[in-house]
């Protein structure tokens, strides 16, 4: 793909650098940009929203969605201590957090019990979210299915992977699978019978939106 504003340093054989490098610029000629419209969304929020509208009151009351950690994540006894720099202990004990991480439709996915247990809770998550952003924008499977629209997904941390492994759970068929990153595009484009790009990206605290860009980059380009 192209790079905007990339310097072109060329360097001949010798390895000496030109001294005077070229900008690539993109062309006055260039064709218009299209743009690209929100038509549905699904989401998973603190505070238990799950849906645009709960978002949409929750903004207008101003919610603090701020808690304690919850008993069911972690013991927060081991890591908090109020005073600050002592090593290996944290100053907070709050933070935002989503209700339920653990319920998933196993058998709406046809997923197998065992299956889902291994399944990283983010790939749950981004299952039924993709699902209900389908239906959010007044679409169907059959709509969909066999058509070029692709699925890009900003995804970090692997957390339930550790904790898997600990407990020597990757160690069985679906313990690669069901933590895999890039698996997790894939998984969304299999269940709504999609065949355009699926890609997952991790650039930290930018996936999100290193995601929009590659999704509206392929909307433009065509591939979706």
């Amino acid at each position: 793909m192209d790079s905007f504003g990339a310097t072109n340093d060329q360097v001949d054989r010798s390895g000496t650098a030109n001294s005077s490098p070229s900008v690539n610029t993109p062309s006055k000629s260039a064709t218009p940009v299209t743009p690209v419209a929100v038509i549905g969304i699904g989401c998973r929020l603190p505070g238990g929203i799950d849906s645009p509208e709960q978002l949409w009151e929750a903004l207008l009351r101003g919610d603090d969605l701020v808690t304690e950690v919850p008993a069911d994540r972690w013991d927060v006894d081991d890591y908090y201590d109020p005073e600050p720099g002592v090593p290996g202990r944290s100053v907070s004990k709050w933070g935002s957090f989503l209700d339920d991480v653990y319920g998933f439709d196993l058998e709406f996915f046809g997923f197998g019990e065992r299956e889902a247990t291994e399944l990283d809770p983010q790939h749950r998550i981004v299952l039924e979210t993709s699902w209900e952003a389908m239906e959010h924008a007044g679409l169907t499977k059959e709509a969909i299915a066999d058509t070029l629209t692709g699925v890009f997904l900003g995804l970090t941390h692997a957390d339930y992977q550790l904790l898997a492994a600990d407990a020597h759970a990757v160690e069985g068929p679906y313990g690669f699978t069901g933590n895999n990153f890039s698996l997790a595009s894939g998984r969304v484009s299999y269940a709504l019978g999609v065949h355009g790009p699926a890609m997952t990206v991790d650039t930290a605290c930018s996936s999100g939106l290193t995601a929009i860009h590659l999704a509206c980059r392929s909307l433009h380009e065509r591939e979706s």
